[in-house]
C-alpha cells in the first residue's frame, strides 16, 4: 500500500435506498412496486444483486454519496433511475442518515434547464502504452454530460462516475482539491491515471 493511500483519511459513506416506483415488464430478479433495497453504501451491493442495475445505477449512487444535488428533483438529495433492460422497471435512489432516516432537501424552484458545468479530464500519470497515445499533462474540458470528441471509450466508462457526479455538485473532502477528483484508473491495465476537476 502507498503512503498516499495509508495518510489518506477514511470517510464514512452513507447508506443508500433504493425503492422500486416503476414495474412495466418481467423482472428475472422479482422486483416490484414498493420494494425497497438498502445498500450499506455505494461500495456494497446486495446479495444477487441485479449487475445490469448495478451499472445504470453506480453514477447515481457515486454522485448522491459525495454530496451531489439533482434540482430538478423535489428532494434534491434524490434520483430516479431507469433499468437499462428495456426500461422494465424504475427506482428511486435516496441517502440516509445515521438514523436511517431519508435525507430531505427540497427543491428552492423549478431550473428553467439544464445548467452543465465545465469539466476538466487531465491525465495525471502515465504507467504503460496508451493506445490513444496520451500524454501526462494532456487535457480535454466538456461541457456537462458531453463526451469529449475521440475520447477513449474504456477510459470513459471509468471516469463517467466520477464526471457525472462533479457536474451535479459533488466535493471529495479527502482531496487537496475538493473540486477534483485524482487517481481515476483506465481499466486496460492501469496504464493512464486520470483526474477530473470542475472549473
Amino acid at each position: 500500500m502507498s503512503d498516499l493511500n495509508k495518510n489518506m483519511p477514511r470517510v464514512k459513506f452513507p447508506k443508500l435506498k433504493l425503492t422500486v416506483i416503476k414495474e412495466d415488464g418481467y423482472c428475472y430478479h422479482h422486483y416490484k412496486i414498493g420494494d425497497e433495497i438498502i445498500l450499506d453504501d455505494f461500495t456494497h451491493g446486495p446479495k444477487n444483486f441485479c449487475l445490469g442495475l448495478a451499472k445504470s445505477l453506480f453514477p447515481v449512487i457515486y454522485a448522491l454519496t459525495f454530496g451531489a444535488e439533482f434540482k430538478f428533483m423535489k428532494n434534491m438529495k434524490s434520483l430516479n433511475v431507469t433499468c437499462p433492460d428495456n426500461g422494465k422497471l424504475s427506482f428511486k435512489v435516496e441517502v440516509l442518515d445515521d438514523d436511517l432516516k431519508v435525507v430531505n432537501k427540497p427543491q428552492q424552484e423549478v431550473p428553467q434547464g439544464p445548467n452543465p458545468k465545465e469539466l476538466e479530464i487531465e491525465i495525471e500519470e502515465v504507467c504503460g502504452h496508451c493506445f490513444f497515445g496520451y500524454k501526462k499533462g494532456d487535457k480535454f474540458t466538456v461541457k456537462g454530460l458531453r463526451t469529449p470528441e475521440g475520447f477513449c471509450g474504456a477510459a470513459y466508462s471509468a471516469l463517467f462516475p466520477v464526471l457525472f457526479a462533479v457536474n451535479f455538485g459533488a466535493t471529495f473532502s479527502f482531496e487537496k482539491d475538493q473540486n477534483c477528483k485524482t487517481g481515476i484508473t483506465c481499466p486496460d491495465g492501469g496504464n493512464i491515471k486520470f483526474k477530473v476537476r470542475r472549473k
